[in-house]
């Protein structure tokens, strides 16, 4: 599990397990437990104490860490801004669809030769059904489907840029899933995002705009929701991959062995 704002610490009774990878250092130890009787990795997407803004988390090191400790599914909750009126804050989504608006973030591990992923689904199909079971399970209604626009950050939009992505259909507005998604199928692991909408994003509902202090606020009134929610969808994972992102990079040359 990768947490995201607000989500700084899950497994209880948990060994914090430091990696180094080739790409540096991950946003912190990794900390892994045990969870309703399958072992799981937690890691802090900006570190524990929130040192590394969306723009300088290092995903890569974060991802190849996880995959580098036996992980090969991964659930990453995230806050995002809501671009449609029907999509409150206290919302649960759960994207199929992303596009990327960010700039300058390294997004691939693959610098040499010619590897090219597949990424029109970017989301696990495993997950996500596993994600809705959960939902189902504790009775909450989680939008199924919708399309999550990646920014650069860390500013919020503008009234037009805010505007401008509705326009476009899109659903919710984030700054961290991208790397992250991409580079996740770049090593064949199954990523599953849970958006949490802490947020009407600027320019949809009149004069009001966002503030960090509004986002902190409706994340703390429902991260309790949020940990049962994942904790559900972790142990409805299956054990057996059965999608098609274990063979994300089947008949490919790798310019590296896979971790």
């Amino acid at each position: 599990m990768i947490g995201g704002t607000g989500l700084y610490s899950f497994l209880p009774d948990a060994t914090d397990v430091t990696v180094t990878t080739p790409y540096g250092e991950p946003s912190d130890p990794i900390a892994v437990g045990t969870l309703d009787g399958r072992r799981v990795a937690f890691l802090a997407r900006h570190g524990r104490d929130h040192r590394f803004p969306a723009h300088r988390v290092n995903y890569r090191a974060n991802l190849w860490a996880l995959r580098g400790l036996g992980v090969r599914q991964v659930i990453a909750p995230a806050a995002v801004g809501s671009l449609r009126a029907d999509l409150g804050p206290g919302t649960f989504l759960l994207p199929n669809q992303l596009v990327d608006r960010t700039s300058g973030r390294v997004g691939t591990f693959y610098d040499d030769g010619a590897v090219h992923v597949s990424f029109a689904d970017p989301y696990c199909p495993a997950g996500r059904m596993s994600v809705l079971k959960a939902g189902a399970g504790l009775g909450l209604d989680v939008v199924d489907g919708g399309t999550m626009v990646v920014v650069p950050g860390p500013r919020f939009s503008t009234r037009a840029e805010s505007r401008y992505f509705a326009a476009q259909g899109w659903s919710v507005v984030n700054m961290t899933g991208h790397p992250e998604a991409a580079l996740a199928r770049e090593l064949a692991l199954c990523y599953t995002p849970i958006a949490l909408v802490t947020d009407y994003d600027a320019g949809l509902h009149g004069e009001a705009t966002v503030t960090q202090a509004d986002v902190l606020e409706v994340f703390a009134h429902s991260v309790d929701v949020l940990r049962e929610l994942v904790r559900r969808a972790l142990a409805a994972l299956p054990r057996a991959r059965v999608c098609a992102c274990p063979a994300a990079l089947d008949g490919m040359k790798l310019p590296f062995v896979l971790p």
